[in-house]
């Protein structure tokens, strides 16, 4: 009897404790148990568990679990773990928290409180952490923080793949390192190849540099950037938009394609084109395809448009910083008071010289100049006086019909005053033809042919000829009804009404001299 009794006390107290032991690993859907110091089991407590206390070990398809305690349910392939809770795979990926729940059939590890994933040199950092062993990546809901080397990225949800090593971001995303400060809503991040992928409206600070873009590439270690949808640059009062825009953080360059606007705020100017290229540390801008430069510093805005526009910038980060435009090939400008035609421009912020070379006209309401040369010098914006160089002529429609005051020499020179021109003079071989005005009724009194070597012509406040003033002239006055035809325009005249631009959007269509016209001008 008391052997029985033995016996039974025996077999009782073997359900309460027994040493952990590693069973045969035939079966790599299964989850082993492979070391507790201590194990305690009673199928009708602990919702059928194995408890668990005790450098507790896992081994599961490849992957070792560490835990202080745990509830093993074998009948389930699963785990419940707390204490220095640790799951090892290969010798790239550990996962460590406070406590968690292990599904072998799933293959997911459910880990919380002070949860760090680590993988190569990326650390991720959450309260909260669901990782899928079969799809190799591990996902939160309630806020995260990845570390990868120096750049730092945190959001609300988010999830990182181990075998891609990509990391997805989503709701209230800050990415930073010492270089830059990108914030999103939205954010796919590449740990192998540092890209930052843009796949909503994000903004991108480094240094003086702030990029606004939704759609695009970050390079974190090079600073590079391929920015789509319209993206905008900004650098201290300067934008750069385009379809799409290529930028280095490192080296300040910049290159744009497609609908590309470049504004300068702070020179109020704007250069428009189908392709950019722009360099922060030299202030260089260089643009073609359909490039357009406008000057809105005034009123009304002046719009050049040439097949190439390049910007050069000189001292800069001084006080005495100066640029200068150089346009070339079929220039076409256009401002509500003067217009003009060339092959190519130069304009200096220095003396606000610009100077048109190779067939150059230009215009100021009824006044056309042309010259081999032309010297344009603005103040305050406004144009203050030009010089013709060489084989100069003036001419001004009257209101007439094939009616002109012509005037042509060496070279010539004009002012202005407020737009208009006010004063001409006129040096060396000058010949002039004009139709003096009878004051009583406005009509033309005949027709004046004069030479002379210097001359000056004074405008009305609308723009008339006031008076002329000469040392000493040869000429002849002709009545109305007796001009000879030869004498009605000097040699070289052509008027190219045809040829001026019309408006802003007619700079881009070009229209070069008729052959009669150059035939003419070539004699």
């Amino acid at each position: 009897m008391l052997l029985c009794v033995l016996c039974v006390l025996f077999s009782y107290a073997a359900t309460l404790w027994q040493p952990a032991a590693a069973p045969p690993q035939n079966d790599p859907k299964r989850v082993y148990l492979i070391h507790a110091d201590e194990l305690r089991y009673d199928r009708w407590r602990n919702n059928d568990a194995q408890v668990l206390t005790g450098n507790v070990q896992f081994e599961h398809d490849g992957a070792r679990l560490y835990c202080d305690s745990a509830n093993f349910f074998e009948s389930t392939n699963s785990f419940e773990a707390w204490g220095n809770v640790r799951m090892v795979q290969g010798d790239t990926l550990s996962l460590t928290s406070d406590q968690g729940y292990y599904d072998g059939n799933q293959q997911m590890m459910e880990a919380k409180d002070n949860v760090v994933l680590k993988h190569r040199k990326t650390t991720l950092f959450t309260d909260e952490l669901y990782y899928d062993r079969i799809w190799n990546q591990g996902y939160f809901q309630n806020g995260g923080r990845l570390v990868d080397n120096n750049t730092t990225l945190t959001s609300d949800w988010g999830e990182y793949h181990t075998d891609t090593k990509m990391a997805i971001f989503y709701y209230t995303v800050d990415m930073v390192d010492k270089k830059f400060h990108l914030t999103t809503d939205s954010l796919y991040y590449n740990t192998q190849t540092k890209l930052a992928h843009i796949v909503g409206p994000s903004d991108i600070v480094s240094g003086k540099s702030h990029i606004y873009s939704e759609k695009g590439f970050y390079n974190t270690v090079t600073e590079e950037s391929e920015l789509l949808n319209r993206s905008v640059l900004r650098n201290e009062g300067r934008t750069l938009i385009g379809d799409s825009v290529w930028h280095n953080g490192k080296t300040g360059v910049s290159e744009a394609f497609n609908n590309v606007i470049f504004n300068d705020t702070v020179n109020k100017s704007i250069l428009q084109c189908d392709y950019g290229h722009y360099e922060d540390s030299t202030g260089y801008a260089v643009c073609t395809d359909r490039a357009l430069a406008i000057d809105y510093s005034q009123r009304d805005s002046l719009f050049m448009h040439a097949d190439t526009i390049k910007v050069f910038s000189y001292n800069l980060n001084t006080d005495s910083v100066y640029r200068v435009l150089h346009a070339y090939n079929k220039v076409r400008a256009y401002r509500y008071d003067l217009q003009a035609v060339c092959d190519s421009l130069v304009y200096s912020s220095l003396d606000s010289c610009m100077t048109l070379y190779k067939d150059p006209i230009t215009w100021n309401m009824n006044q056309q100049l042309v010259g081999d040369e032309i010297q344009v010098f603005m103040k305050d914006s406004v144009i203050d006086h030009a010089h013709v160089i060489d084989n100069a002529f003036s001419i001004e429609q009257l209101p007439k019909e094939k009616c002109y005051n012509q005037v042509s020499s060496k070279e010539m020179f004009a002012f202005f005053t407020e737009g208009r021109i006010h004063e001409a003079q006129a040096k060396d071989n000058v010949l002039t033809v004009y139709y003096p005005e009878d004051k009583a009724d406005s009509s033309y009194v005949g027709l004046v042919y004069m030479e002379t070597n210097e001359l000056k012509i004074f405008m009305d406040s609308v723009g008339k000829m006031s008076r002329i003033w000469t040392p000493r002239a040869e000429g002849t006055m002709y009545p109305m009804s007796q001009i000879p035809p030869d004498k009605r325009e000097l040699k070289g005249f052509v008027w190219y009404d045809y040829v001026r631009p019309l408006n802003r959007d007619d700079v881009f269509i070009w229209r070069g001299k008729k052959k009669e016209s150059q035939e003419t001008s070539d004699e």
